[in-house]
């Protein structure tokens, strides 16, 4: 759909390092897969700024859409979201994007998410879960005082379900700590993996996977 549409703010939940979670509630639910993302239409004095958010919530629960963000400096979109109030309302179009997930890969997955990089690797390891029978890993790394969210989430679902493994790093040990595993340890190379986070990372993280001999098609990253 690329029909503008409102959504209001529901509720809001502050995780802490300048990091915080919108509950939006569209005026008119729509289907998303694991990894979409809405554009916010903000106001910004006479023009209006379009900003992508990942939807970090699951789509079997589309009339409440959790968006995750964190206060950039100087950035005026992630200031006026943050200024927000419940009951407030927001412009959106979506969903968009081709980071999706819509059942896992014939093979293990590996979902690597760097600092907010969580938002759309978390409704995708719900859906890898559901519709698979393969391996799961989900590294989750953060630099302090940004938080691991959804630890306590994920710290369930891995005592819960045997296939899945849950490592939760610092972000500066991200980098070798997926070498060690994926690139050192042995010569597998059927893996699949899933790639979100900030900056230069993402691309080092991608470089790293292919170089070591991982298909193209099966290093699949989002870098915002």
């Amino acid at each position: 759909m690329a029909d503008e549409q409102r959504a209001r703010v529901e509720r809001i939940t502050d995780h802490g390092g300048d990091v915080r979670s919108l509950f939006i509630r569209p005026d008119h639910p729509f289907a998303f897969l694991p990894g979409h993302f809405v554009s916010c239409l903000l106001p910004a004095g006479d023009r209006r700024l379009t900003r992508p958010y990942t939807i970090a919530s699951h789509p079997e629960a589309p009339e409440c859409l959790e968006l995750l963000l964190n206060l950039v400096p100087d950035g005026p979109g992630s200031r006026y979201l943050f200024s927000l109030a419940p009951g407030a309302e927001i412009t959106l179009t979506g969903p968009w994007g081709t980071f999706t997930l819509e059942r896992q890969p014939p093979a293990a997955a590996v979902f690597i998410a760097d600092g907010t990089g969580i938002a759309p690797i978390r409704p995708m390891l719900a859906r890898a879960l559901a519709t698979g029978r393969h391996p799961v890993t989900l590294l989750h790394a953060a630099r302090a005082p940004q938080p691991h969210v959804y630890t306590d989430e994920h710290e369930a679902r891995a005592a819960a379900e045997p296939r899945l493994a849950f490592v939760r790093l610092d972000a500066a040990d991200l980098l070798a700590e997926v070498e060690a595993r994926y690139v050192l340890a042995d010569d597998d190379r059927s893996r699949h993996f899933f790639v979100c986070g900030v900056g230069d990372t993402v691309v080092r993280l991608r470089q790293l996977l292919r170089g070591a001999g991982y298909e193209r098609r099966a290093v699949r990253y989002e870098k915002w």
